[in-house]
C-alpha cells in the first residue's frame, strides 16, 4: 500500500481563475469551470484534498502541538531548539510561528470547497460513486475545521472557494457547521464493514468517531449540552452521538488488536530489541493488518527529487522524537530529541499496567535490552529526562548488515534517517471510541470500559469520570489527545493541572540536573496556568494573517501584546 501511495501522492492544484473575458472555452488548462468533469477527475481532486494531511511540518503537526502543551512532555531538543521549548510554556519565538499550520488547513478547506462547489459539473458513473466522494469531502472539511478550532479557537469559516475576508465565526456557528459536515459524511458514506486495506481513507465509521470526539470537546470546553445545525436549526444531542458510537462499535468491523503493544512499530524488531523479543511482540503493520485503526494519516516514501516533498510526506514527528545521537542504532533511531516524557507520569503510572512500558522507554531499564545505545547529553540535549515516548519514534532494523529504518527493506524508502520514517499516524482507533462511548454514557458503557482494560490484563472498575480520565490518559498517552482532554475537562483551568503535574520534575540540560520549579518567578513554567487562562488554551494566529485581513481578523486573547508572548 505504501508503494502505491508513494506513486499517487501529488498536490492537485485546482486553479480558480476565469477566462470568461475571452468568450471561449479553455481547451488546454484545467480550471474550476471544467474540472472535475468525470469520476476520474473527481477522484483526482479528492486525492488532492487528502495530500494535505501528511504535508504538515513537524512543528505544525497537531500531534506535536498538542503533546508539547500537555503535562506529559517537555520541549526538549537541543539548547537552541527554541520553538518546542516556547510552545511547551505557551509562548512563541516569532509572531508567525504557526503560519504553516494555519495555511495548510485552509489549503485543505479550499480544496474541499472547490470540489463541493463542482459536484454538479461531474458526469457521475453511479450514485454510489457520487455519495462516496461527497461523504469523504465533507469528512475532510470537518476534520480540517475541527483541528483549526481546537488549535486556534474560533476561526474564519469560508464555505465556498471564492475569496472572502471573513471575521472569526462564533463557536456555536463553527461547531454547528462541523457537525453538519460530519452528519453529511455519515449519511453518504457506505454502511458496510471496514476495508482495512483502504489506508488513510475516510469511512462512515471514521465520521461517527470524529463526531463523538468533536461533540465531547465542544460541549465540554464551551459548556453546552447540544449542537445546533445551520440548515434548519436541528440539534445534535448526546443521545444522537451515543447512537453513532454504538453503531461504530457494533457494525464497523473494527476490533481491538490483541496486544496493545503490537500497535506500534517497535514490536517489529524482535531480533534486536529485548523487550519485543521477551514479550513475543509482532507489529500489525500499516498496510491492512491494523483492525483497530479507524482513521489514519498515511505516509510513504516519495518518488521525488524535491527535498521539501520528500521531507513533508515522511513522518517528521517520528524524526523529531528520535534519539539525539549521532549514530544510527537499533531499534530506536536517530532524531532531534524533542518532547521528552515527564518523569512524573512514569512514576505515577502503575507498574502492573503493560501500557506503561509499552508506551514509555526508560533508558535506564535493563529489561528494555537496549544496553548502552542511549547517550546522555548528546548534541546539547535540553530538558532531557531519560524517558521517551515509544509510539512515534524512528524504528531501525538490521538489513544486509546495515542499521536502517524498517521502511528501507519493507517499502524501498531512501536510506536517509531524515526522510525514511513512513509510520502512519493513527488519528482515531477503536479503544478511543470505546472510552468516548463510556464517557458519553452509552448503555454499554461498562462493557466498553472493560474491553479496553481487559486487553491489557486489568480488572473491571466502575465507569465514572475519574476512572475514565485515568483510562484515557494511560491508553492514549502520546497520541495527541491528552491536552485536548484537559481543555475540555477543565477549560481555562487546564493550565493549573499542567503546572501542577510538571512542578518538581527532574530534567537535565546538557547533562546538568535541575528541577522544574514552577513556584520560581522566571516567566515560563510559573506562568503556564495564567497563560492558559489568558489565551483560553489556544494558539497565536499568525500575525501575517491579521495584517492581511486589514483588521477584520482579530488576534486571539493573550497574544495581542507580543512582548508578553515571546520566548
Amino acid at each position: 500500500m505504501k508503494k502505491i501511495l508513494s506513486i499517487i501522492i501529488a498536490l492537485i492544484v485546482i486553479a480558480g481563475c476565469s477566462d470568461e473575458f475571452l468568450d471561449t472555452e479553455n481547451l488546454t488548462q484545467k480550471t474550476s469551470s471544467n474540472f472535475p468533469a468525470n469520476i476520474d477527475e473527481a477522484n483526482q481532486a479528492l486525492t488532492g484534498i487528502y495530500t494535505i494531511l501528511p504535508s504538515f511540518s513537524a512543528m505544525s503537526n497537531i500531534l506535536m502541538l498538542s503533546e508539547l502543551r500537555s503535562d506529559d512532555r517537555f520541549g526538549g531538543g537541543g539548547q537552541n531548539d527554541r520553538d518546542p521549548q516556547a510552545i511547551n510554556v505557551f509562548r512563541v519565538t516569532t509572531e508567525n510561528l504557526h503560519s504553516n499550520c494555519w495555511s495548510n488547513y485552509y489549503r485543505g478547506i479550499f480544496r474541499c470547497n472547490t470540489l463541493l462547489s463542482s459536484l454538479d459539473n461531474v458526469k457521475w458513473d453511479s450514485d454510489e460513486s457520487r455519495k462516496s466522494i461527497v461523504g469523504q469531502t465533507y469528512f475532510l472539511r470537518a476534520y480540517y475545521y475541527f483541528d483549526l478550532a481546537r488549535l486556534f479557537g474560533p476561526v474564519p469559516m469560508p464555505l465556498n472557494p471564492e475569496p472572502e475576508n471573513l471575521p472569526k465565526a462564533a463557536p456555536d456557528v463553527l461547531y454547528g457547521q462541523i457537525a453538519s459536515d460530519l452528519k453529511n459524511a455519515i449519511e453518504n458514506l457506505p454502511d458496510k464493514p471496514a476495508d482495512y486495506t483502504q489506508i488513510g481513507r475516510a469511512s462512515k465509521w471514521a465520521a461517527e468517531a470524529l463526531m463523538a470526539r468533536m461533540f465531547l470537546f465542544y460541549t465540554g470546553y464551551y459548556q453546552k449540552s447540544e449542537i445546533t445545525l445551520p440548515e434548519d436549526g436541528g440539534k445534535i444531542t448526546k443521545d444522537d452521538v451515543i447512537a453513532w458510537v454504538d453503531d461504530c462499535v457494533a457494525n464497523s468491523g473494527h476490533q481491538l488488536v490483541d496486544d496493545f503493544r503490537n500497535l506500534w512499530p517497535y514490536s517489529i524488531s524482535q531480533e534486536h530489541y529485548g523487550y519485543a523479543r521477551d514479550n513475543d511482540l509482532h507489529w500489525v503493520g500499516d498496510d491492512g493488518g491494523n483492525t483497530e485503526a479507524i482513521f489514519q494519516i498515511a505516509y510513504a516514501p516519495v518518488t521525488s527529487s524535491n527535498w521539501s516533498e520528500q521531507v513533508w510526506y515522511s513522518n517528521q514527528v517520528d524524526l523529531y522524537c528520535g534519539f539525539r545521537n549521532s549514530e544510527l542504532q537499533v531499534p530506536f533511531g536517530r532524531g532531534w530529541g524533542f518532547m521528552p516524557v515527564n518523569p512524573k507520569l512514569y512514576e505515577d503510572w502503575p507498574n502492573d499496567d503493560i501500557r506503561k512500558q509499552g508506551s514509555i522507554l526508560n533508558v535506564n531499564d535493563e529489561s528494555e535490552g537496549i544496553e548502552d545505545e542511549y547517550v546522555w547529553g548528546a548534541d546539547m540535549q535540553w530538558q532531557e529526562t531519560g524517558f521517551i515516548g515509544k509510539k512515534y519514534i524512528p524504528i531501525n532494523v538490521v538489513d544486509n548488515d546495515a542499521k536502517v529504518n524498517y521502511s528501507v527493506p519493507m517499502y524501498g524508502a531512501t536510506t536517509n534517517f531524515q526522510i525514511n520514517n513512513t509510520q502512519n499516524i493513527i488519528v482515531i482507533r477503536l479503544a478511543d471510541v470505546l472510552l468516548m462511548g463510556a464517557e458519553l454514557g452509552s448503555p454499554s458503557a461498562q462493557e466498553y470500559m472493560d474491553r479496553v482494560r481487559a486487553r491489557v490484563g486489568l480488572p473491571s472498575v466502575p465507569v465514572n469520570l475519574d476512572n475514565i480520565k485515568k483510562e484515557r490518559h494511560y491508553e492514549l498517552a502520546f497520541e495527541g489527545q491528552r491536552y485536548f482532554d484537559l481543555l475540555r475537562w477543565y477549560g481555562e483551568d487546564a493550565g493549573t493541572v499542567i503546572k501542577q503535574n510538571m512542578n518538581y520534575a527532574e530534567i537535565y540540560n546538557m547533562t546538568i540536573k535541575t528541577t522544574i520549579n514552577a513556584d520560581r518567578n522566571n516567566g515560563y513554567f510559573d506562568q503556564i496556568d495564567q497563560r492558559v487562562k489568558n489565551t483560553g488554551g489556544f494558539l497565536m494566529i499568525p500575525n501575517d494573517e491579521i495584517e492581511l485581513s486589514k483588521g477584520v481578523l482579530e488576534q486571539n486573547p493573550g497574544w495581542v501584546n507580543s512582548s508578553n508572548t515571546m520566548f
